[in-house]
């Protein structure tokens, strides 16, 4: 991919953050989901750390290495043309400089943007201290200007996944959390877990910036997101999950009963499969 090209589908990834319609990203886990997710119209694809992780064996939490993701995320880039985001979990490395190089070597996949997480992989799950995420968002920030790639930094905040603090304080904490990473950097945040209609509203009208949900049942449908003001909104692996359920679903007719009716219930054609990467 050329430079200029990156640039451009950083800058529009960008763009659809700041403006209507909702941004809807399906989460892709290897090149055929993403041509799948693209060949049906979505305008830009993420990637799901779980799913890449599962499709090679691993569970998730930064449990593969650093270059298989790195690999994982380069084939889904090369598949599609349309904008790729990255979830790099927590980015892979012990310390600010360890995770900056990470992030040099994913956008150097040709992706535009990236998650990064607020909650450490060592030992037991805690949220990282506000400051040293501000430090880091900061550091990719101008590390943006440095490649000359002005890429979307999606700072996810974990409060409510880790369940962190005591319940009356999570809502204040994620606002606090929110706020701090938009003010050094950040171009979305994503406070991610499964929120009632109310707290998606009130987190909304609380954040200074574009506001990413998770989400798939039992969210509110993509219209009543975009109706509440949510600019982005990720599936995480869900679809991952839906696809294996299929497979589990197909794989249990054939071995009790032997016929192929689930297999054949929404199947690709052999022409549509032969040209999937067909340009």
């Amino acid at each position: 991919m050329s430079v200029s090209t990156q640039k451009e589908k950083a800058a529009q990834l960008r763009q659809w953050h700041q403006q209507a319609p909702l941004l809807t990203l399906p989460n892709a886990w290897d090149a055929a989901s993403a041509r799948i997710f693209e060949l049906a119209g979505f305008r830009a694809i993420a990637t799901t750390s779980s799913g890449v992780a599962a499709a090679l064996g691993y569970h998730d939490g930064q449990q593969m290495s650093r270059d298989l993701m790195i690999e994982a995320v380069a084939r889904i880039a090369r598949a599609v043309a349309c904008p790729v985001t990255a979830d790099i979990e927590a980015g892979y490395g012990d310390s600010l400089a360890e995770v900056v190089q990470t992030i040099k070597a994913v956008i150097a996949t040709g992706v535009v943007g990236f998650n990064i997480e607020d909650s450490s992989k060592q030992g037991e799950k805690a949220l990282i201290d506000v400051a040293y995420q501000v430090e880091l968002i900061t550091a990719l920030r101008a590390l943006a200007v440095e490649l000359d790639v002005p890429f979307v930094i999606n700072a996810r905040v974990d409060v409510f996944l880790l369940a962190a603090g005591e319940p009356e304080g999570r809502f204040e904490e994620a606002v606090r959390r929110a706020n701090a990473y938009l003010q050094a950097g950040a171009d979305c945040v994503y406070p991610i877990g499964v929120l009632p209609s109310d707290v998606i509203a009130n987190l909304v009208r609380a954040i200074a910036g574009p506001v990413n949900i998770l989400g798939g049942p039992p969210a509110p449908t993509l219209p009543e997101l975009e109706q509440m003001g949510v600019a982005r909104v990720s599936l995480a692996g869900g679809l991952m999950r839906s696809m294996l359920s299929h497979l589990r679903t197909v794989s249990r007719e054939l071995l009790e009963h032997g016929t192929y009716t689930s297999m054949s219930a929404e199947s690709l054609s052999s022409a549509e499969f032969r040209s999937l990467f067909d340009r």
